[in-house]
C-alpha cells in the first residue's frame, strides 16, 4: 500500500485530460524537492461515466517543495486557464532560469509574459524573483514604476534589467 502524504486541510486538485501521470512524473522532474504518493486506479464501477479503462491512474497525490497535490486523470471535460496559476519565487537569475526553461520546454509559447508561461500540459505558472517583488514594494513610487514598466515588456524575467531600472 502506497504511502499516505496529505497532512494539509487544503489540497490543489489538478484536473487532466488522461495525461496525469505524464505530468505528475514531469513535474518530480522539474523540483527536485518533490515526491510521490498514493496512486489510486479506475475498477470497472462507474465506466458508463468515467469512461477510463479499468486499471488506469484516477489519482496520484504528490508533494512539491512541501506543497501536496493531487493529480486527477479526468478526462477532457475541463481545462486549465490563467485564473488560477503557481508562483515559483526564485533566488536568482539562475533559478529562474532553471524553472522557466523547464516548465516552458513544449509549451504555449503565446501564453508567455510578464514572467508567466503555460507549460505543456496547459498550468500556468509565474517564475517570479522575490528581488523583484522587493522593488515593486519599493515606497519611492518613481522607482517602481520604472520597474513595473521593465516587467511588462519582458516574457522571461530578467533581474539585471530590473536592476537597472530600479537605479541599483
Amino acid at each position: 500500500m502506497s504511502t499516505r502524504i496529505s497532512n494539509q486541510k487544503i489540497t490543489t486538485n489538478l484536473w487532466f485530460n488522461r495525461n496525469a501521470e505524464e505530468a505528475v512524473n514531469f513535474y518530480m522532474g522539474v523540483f527536485k524537492n518533490s515526491r510521490i504518493g498514493r496512486v489510486t486506479r479506475y475498477t470497472k464501477d462507474g465506466f458508463e461515466f468515467h469512461q477510463m479503462p479499468e486499471g488506469t491512474v484516477m489519482t496520484i497525490e504528490f508533494i512539491i517543495e512541501g506543497q501536496e497535490y493531487v493529480a486527477l486523470n479526468g478526462g477532457p471535460h475541463f481545462q486549465f486557464s490563467e485564473a488560477i496559476s503557481f508562483i515559483i519565487n526564485t533566488a536568482n537569475q539562475e533559478e529562474t532560469d532553471y524553472y522557466w526553461d523547464k516548465l516552458t520546454e513544449g509549451g504555449d509559447a503565446k501564453a508567455q509574459a510578464c514572467g508567466w508561461l503555460k507549460d505543456k500540459f496547459g498550468v500556468s505558472w509565474q517564475v517570479v524573483p522575490t528581488e523583484v517583488v522587493d522593488m515593486l514594494q519599493d515606497a519611492d513610487p518613481v522607482k517602481v514604476s520604472r520597474v513595473s514598466q521593465a516587467m511588462f515588456r519582458m516574457k522571461k524575467l530578467d533581474i539585471a534589467k530590473f536592476r537597472e531600472a530600479y537605479g541599483k
